[in-house]
């Protein structure tokens, strides 16, 4: 294909995979798309380990990054300080995570306080203060990145001048225009528009709206390339996306559930039997809005006796631990942690219906797009 991404990153096909496994990003850059690797809550250590796997198996493809440091956060310019922010949660919140448990026949008495959680709970907390954020982009421009992704506001100054420096890209995920102006008076490469079909982090905009209004709006800002993202599952959609403004599509959850996803079993299952309906956008996962399957747990935070969500990065270390725990449960047949068990997938979820390899779904994308792109074709025949 010949688009502004495909020559930007020297790819075949302009379809970006979001994913939290390196062996999808592997998988999609092989295939000709591009992979996106999430540092998450990865300790420095991990980003590093995985980021030098991903470079002796991609066979030089191009892959990128994608961060989270948000403009606002509780504290965010202080130094990360566990016990500090521990103290910081009201007891109630322990109590009411415990108590969520122990209905669901799972000991919760260790999760009433917060003195012995461990860092694994506290990894996003970690590295979306200013410290901790710097750290992992010094990790991710020592390997040969071609693309950084934010995902909670305008990049920092200083990031965008580390990328410029190495001659790395920058792009942003934005749910509305008015962000998008303000990524493109920053000086970022590519926006993601996210609508609100996406898992995960998500404005409230559907995508059929949000990619026409943010091509509109960026118009006095030069040709900066847009991909589509939110409820895009196969390439007829990213056709469709292309038609309307984007340039490719960004996707995070038709990987969820492919052979290489590090989901458990029991969730893929999960996700493949849900349907469009059976998510949820809501604070109580990180304190910032994020779509997420519905299963017991987020039913319990959405209850009317439910407690407010605490800002980020509290609310993440009040969730990450049990939750933790409750996928070991679930992966050993623990049936009330099968029920609680979540993750971040957008309304495409219920199109999800077997699971496959990562680079069998690209290849399955191009043919669907060639589909879609064909029908448009047949309407302008005589």
């Amino acid at each position: 294909m010949n688009t502004q991404l495909t020559k930007m990153f020297d790819i075949e096909f302009p379809l970006f995979a979001f994913t939290h496994c390196r062996d999808v990003v592997v998988a999609v850059s092989k295939a000709g798309g591009f992979g996106v690797y999430a540092a998450g809550g990865l300790s420095v250590e991990q980003f590093e380990i995985d980021l030098k796997w991903i470079d002796d198996q991609i066979s030089g493809k191009p892959y990128g990054v994608d961060l989270l440091i948000p403009n606002k956060s509780l504290a965010q310019d202080e130094d990360f300080d566990s016990e500090k922010l521990k103290a910081m949660i009201p007891k109630e919140y322990g109590d009411f995570r415990a108590d969520i448990l122990d209905k669901h026949g799972i000991d919760g008495s260790d999760f009433r306080s917060f003195e012995h959680d461990d860092e694994r709970g506290m990894g996003l907390a970690k590295n979306t203060k200013e410290e901790g954020s710097k750290n992992i982009v010094d990790i991710a421009l020592t390997h040969p990145i071609s693309l950084i992704v934010n995902a909670l506001g305008v990049p920092p100054f200083w990031l965008l001048e580390l990328a410029k420096e190495k001659g790395i890209k920058v792009g942003a995920m934005i749910g509305s225009s008015k962000h998008a102006v303000k990524q493109a008076e920053a000086g970022v490469d590519l926006l993601i528009a996210s609508g609100t079909e996406a898992g995960g982090h998500t404005g409230d905009v559907s995508t059929m709206v949000l990619v026409p209004e943010i091509f509109e709006a960026v118009k006095p800002y030069g040709d900066i390339p847009i991909l589509a993202a939110g409820g895009i599952m196969n390439g007829q959609q990213m056709a469709a996306a292309m038609a309307m403004g984007a340039a490719g599509a960004w996707c995070g959850s038709v990987w969820l559930t492919t052979i290489e996803s590090e989901l458990p079993l029991v969730l893929k299952e999960k996700m493949i039997a849900a349907n469009s309906n059976q998510t949820i956008r809501s604070k109580s996962r990180t304190g910032k809005h994020s779509r997420q399957l519905v299963s017991s747990w987020t039913e319990a935070w959405e209850a009317p006796d439910a407690l407010e969500p605490l800002p980020m990065p509290l609310q993440t270390m009040v969730t990450d631990p049990p939750l933790i725990k409750a996928f070991k449960l679930a992966e050993g047949g623990h049936e009330g942690a099968k029920e609680l068990v979540t993750y971040w997938v957008g309304q495409g979820v219920g199109l999800l219906k077997h699971s496959i390899s990562a680079s069998d779904v690209v290849q399955e994308f191009k043919k669907d797009f060639i589909e879609g792109y064909e029908r448009l074709h047949e309407f302008m025949q005589e």
